[in-house]
C-alpha cells in the first residue's frame, strides 16, 4: 500500500511539473513586443543564453561521467562486509551510487531548461502586467520544485525495490539500508560538481564582465553589447539553478 501511495503521488507531482513547463512555453517569447528590432534582439540574447547553458553543462557532464564510472568502480571493489561472505555489497552500492547520480544530474538539467525558458517570457509578461510576470516566474520555479521532490521520492522507491529484488533474500535488512547509502552519495557528489563548478563559472564570468565592461569600455553593467554579460547570465543559470537544483535534490 504504501510503495503505491508513493508512486502515486510521485507520478502527480511529474505531472504538475509538466503542466507547469507547458503553460511556460505557450507563452510566445516576443509576446506583445511590436518592434521587429526589439523581438530581433530579445530572440538572440535569450537563443545567446540558452545555447551558453547547454554548451557549458554539456561540458560539465563529460567530467561527471568519467567520474561516475572511476568512483563506482572504487566503491565495488573497496566496500564489502565480512559478515556477508556470500555477497559483495560494494556493486549493489556502486549501482546505487550511479543511480542516484543520474537522478541528480537530471534534476540540474530540468531546473535549467526551465530557467532558460522563463528567462525571457517573464521580461515580455512585464510588459503585460507585474502579476503577469510574477505568475510566470513562479510557475517557472514550480516545474524545478515538484520536479525535484518527486524525483528524490520516485529514485528512492525504484532503487529500493530493485535492490530488494536482485540481492539475496536472506540478507540482514540493515545491509539493504546500508547499500542504498549509496543513492545518497551519488546525488551528494554530482551536487559538489555542479554547485561548485557553476559557481566558480559565474563568478569568473561576473568579473570579468565588470572589468572589460565597466572598467575598460565605459558600458553600462549588464549591458548586452558586452559579451562576458552573456557569460554571467550563462553562469548564473548554470550554477545558481543547475547547481542549486542537484543541492537541493540532495536535501
Amino acid at each position: 500500500m504504501s510503495v503505491a501511495i508513493i508512486l502515486a503521488l510521485s507520478l502527480f507531482g511529474l505531472a504538475v511539473a509538466f503542466y507547469y513547463s507547458r503553460s511556460v512555453s505557450r507563452v510566445a517569447i516576443d509576446m506583445g513586443v511590436e518592434d521587429a528590432e526589439t523581438r530581433g534582439k530579445l530572440r538572440k540574447i535569450h537563443a545567446a543564453i540558452a545555447e551558453g547553458a547547454m554548451a557549458f553543462l554539456k561540458q560539465e557532464y563529460k567530467f561527471m561521467a568519467i567520474f561516475m564510472v572511476l568512483f563506482g568502480i572504487v566503491i565495488a571493489l573497496l566496500i564489502d562486509d565480512h559478515h556477508t561472505e556470500n555477497v559483495n555489497e560494494g556493486i549493489y552500492t556502486a549501482v546505487a551510487f550511479i543511480f542516484g547520480a543520474i537522478i541528480s544530474i537530471a534534476s540540474g538539467f530540468i531546473g535549467m531548461k526551465i530557467a532558460t525558458a522563463g528567462n525571457a517570457r517573464t521580461t515580455v509578461s512585464a510588459n503585460q502586467s507585474l502579476s503577469s510576470a510574477f505568475n510566470l516566474a513562479l510557475h517557472s520555479g514550480a516545474v524545478m520544485g515538484f520536479a525535484l521532490v518527486s524525483l528524490a521520492s520516485l529514485g528512492m522507491l525504484l532503487i529500493y525495490l530493485g535492490l530488494k529484488y536482485i540481492m539475496p533474500a536472506d540478507l540482514p535488512p540493515h545491509i539493504l539500508m546500508e547499500v542504498i547509502a549509496g543513492f545518497g552519495l551519488g546525488g551528494s557528489a554530482i551536487a559538489l560538481f555542479a554547485r561548485v563548478g557553476g559557481g566558480i563559472f559565474t563568478k569568473a564570468a561576473d568579473v570579468g564582465a565588470d572589468l572589460v565592461g565597466k572598467v575598460e569600455a565605459g558600458i553600462p553593467e549588464d549591458d548586452p553589447r558586452n559579451p562576458a554579460v552573456i557569460a554571467d547570465n550563462v553562469g548564473d543559470n548554470v550554477g545558481d539553478v543547475a547547481g542549486m537544483g542537484a543541492e537541493l535534490f540532495v536535501s
